[in-house]
């Protein structure tokens, strides 16, 4: 993922493990809530290495994940919710 600041200076945004290239892509994860529940978010905006598949969540995009999150209850098993932007 490339950032363009307003003086044309780009920023290459990179992964915190290979130092590889973050690039924007959409997926579905998994979160465990507990022990023995799990909450999968579909088509969810992620950054992941174009080398080693490592993926990064943007802070906008987390803070939304932790509010569906916080709606989900512990009682199910398995829920399975879609990211809305």
């Amino acid at each position: 993922m490339v950032i363009r600041l307003k003086n044309t200076e780009e920023i290459i945004v990179k992964c915190h493990v290979c130092g590889g290239r973050l690039e924007p892509t959409i997926s579905d994860l998994p979160f465990c809530l507990g022990p023995t529940s799990i909450v999968v978010i579909k088509k969810l905006p992620v950054l992941e290495c174009s080398n080693c598949t490592e993926f990064s969540i943007e802070d906008p995009v987390m803070e939304k994940v932790e509010n569906l999150l916080e709606q989900t209850g512990e009682a199910a098993e398995l829920e399975v919710i879609a990211y809305a932007a």
